[in-house]
């Protein structure tokens, strides 16, 4: 995850390849779905090339009481993304009196996403939450959004989903799922100069968010 970078209306298409190279592959994120809650998990590390910017980074944002979203890519763009979509679900509660699903929520970012792919947000997002059920959603920064039981976004994604298909059932008990998140971003880091420096897990259930946080 960087912090920033510049772009331009007269990107070519070489540039703008090189730059979601080094944007879209510079962190570790995780999200496991089961049948009770789901758990987002990401390391703390920002980088701008090969140059560590942030040691201290929060990666996963809340966005409502049953909803959080991990992020990966331009800074810039990811906070933006989140608070538009914050300030959206709370727009449409005080209007309808009904909780937004988390559904909606990730069709809401698609279409923000995908209408700027001439001028793209730069971003990878995990969306998780609880609204009848435990909810995970992958949204890419062409707007694509995909349901999954587990997933790993970033250049730590093919250390970390190895070691969640390793040991991943639907039934995993809350503990054994933040242990399970927490190995697979602590497995990236240890091969992965891009992610690093402690790991923030965030389990959203029926009610609840829990919050836990382990360092290196």
């Amino acid at each position: 995850m960087i912090p920033l970078d510049n772009i331009d209306g007269n990107m070519t298409y070489e540039r703008l390849q090189k730059l979601l190279q080094k944007a879209l592959h510079g962190t570790t994120t995780v999200g496991i779905k089961t049948r009770n809650f789901t758990v987002l998990a990401a390391d703390r590390r920002a980088t701008s090339g090969y140059y560590i910017a942030h040691k201290k980074i929060r990666k996963i944002v809340q966005i409502t009481d049953y909803m959080a979203m991990t992020t990966a890519g331009l800074v810039a763009d990811a906070q933006i993304l989140a608070e538009w979509l914050s300030n959206h679900l709370r727009y449409k509660y005080y209007t309808t009196k009904m909780r937004p699903s988390v559904r909606s929520a990730a069709e809401y970012l698609s279409v923000i996403i995908h209408s700027a792919r001439f001028y793209p947000y730069i971003v990878q997002l995990l969306l998780g939450g609880y609204d009848t059920k435990p909810r995970l959603f992958n949204i890419d920064w062409f707007g694509s959004v995909t349901e999954e039981e587990y997933v790993a976004t970033g250049s730590g994604s093919p250390i970390a989903i190895g070691v969640i298909e390793d040991s991943y059932r639907e039934d995993l008990p809350e503990g054994e799922a933040v242990e399970l998140a927490r190995r697979a971003v602590y497995a990236a880091t240890k091969r992965d100069s891009f992610s690093g420096n402690g790991i923030d897990v965030a389990v959203i259930g029926k009610d609840y968010i829990k919050w836990y946080s382990f360092d290196l």
